[in-house]
């Protein structure tokens, strides 16, 4: 009986399906944390990005206000939206973008 090895071409799989699953998680975190995002023209939401490298995400808002209103949590918002908002995206989500990457490398494999 023979055996092959494909190790290079498995990592080379997993690694894809990892890196693409952190961007999809990534992508993921962002739409909801958008969505709790304080609103009163749009511009904190707007200025917002999410983007993966490796086994690495990041999500990030980046007006000049964005940290300011994130901590803020005594600042009324009459329009739209909550401090904490990436934050709270995170704790409340966490599982989905864990799943999300699962996914990917289950379907890689």
């Amino acid at each position: 009986m023979a055996v092959q090895w494909n190790g290079p071409v498995v990592i080379a799989k997993q690694t894809q399906a990892t890196t693409e699953g952190v961007r999809q998680a990534s992508e993921a975190l962002l739409a909801h944390a958008r969505s709790r995002a304080p609103f009163r023209e749009g511009d904190l939401r707007r200025l917002s990005k999410a983007d993966a490298e490796g086994n690495s995400g990041r999500v990030s808002f980046s007006s000049v206000y964005a940290a300011r209103q994130h901590e803020e949590v005594g600042w009324h918002h009459p329009i739209d939206g909550q401090a904490k908002y990436l934050e709270n995206a995170k704790n409340a989500f966490g599982a989905e973008f864990v799943q999300i990457v699962g996914n990917r490398l289950r379907g890689a494999l």
